[in-house]
């Protein structure tokens, strides 16, 4: 029996390298979710007694549809509307009955003229590259009726950015860690 555990291991060898051949192809073919995706977001969400804190970051693209600097009245008027947006979570974000009220946001991105989270490099010819912006906004709730909080529900947000197709969600809550895909069609996870 021994033998046999310790046999497994190099038995799916060959299996895992190939899984790992497969995603890396997936990636490359699809872009992965560690670099840029367009319509693809991220969301880690913890909900630990009273404190709810959501930190959900996207693409520029889904939220703005642009990712260049803002330099027209028109483009700098969506970016304005869009953080005026991001700055009200309550209408992004249906937390049901627990009674949440926002303690503490942070938004940041090169779109609101903060400093670009990494510098593309510059190509053989000295160019550089097309810079892919970011936004990142972090909210810390207090919630009367943590309870009440049965699941978290997206639809709003999706409503709201229809060029966010999915939501990949890490969620933390008093059932244990859990990941999840949210998407207009499914905005919602259980906790």
């Amino acid at each position: 029996m021994r033998r046999l555990l310790l046999a497994l291991p190099f038995a799916l060898l060959p299996l895992a390298v190939a899984h790992a051949a497969a995603e890396h192809d997936h990636d490359h073919e699809h872009g992965s979710l560690g670099a840029h995706e367009h319509g693809v977001a991220r969301l880690n969400a913890s909900l630990d007694g009273e404190i709810l804190e959501l930190e959900l970051e996207s693409p520029a693209m889904n939220l703005v549809g642009f990712e260049h600097a803002a330099t027209s009245a028109a483009d700098k008027a969506k970016v304005a509307a869009v953080r005026a947006k991001l700055e009200k979570p309550a209408a992004l974000i249906n937390l049901a009955d627990a009674k949440c009220t926002l303690e503490q946001k942070v938004l940041k991105s090169p779109l609101f003229g903060d400093e670009p989270d990494h510098e593309e490099p510059a190509d053989e010819d000295g160019d550089e590259h097309h810079e892919h912006s970011e936004i990142h906004a972090q909210y810390r709730f207090r919630c009367v009726a943590p309870g009440s909080l049965t699941h978290l529900d997206l639809a709003p947000l999706f409503k709201e950015f229809p060029a966010t197709q999915k939501i990949l969600v890490q969620l933390i809550g008093p059932s244990g860690q859990q990941g999840g895909e949210m998407t207009a069609q499914a905005p919602a996870l259980k906790f």
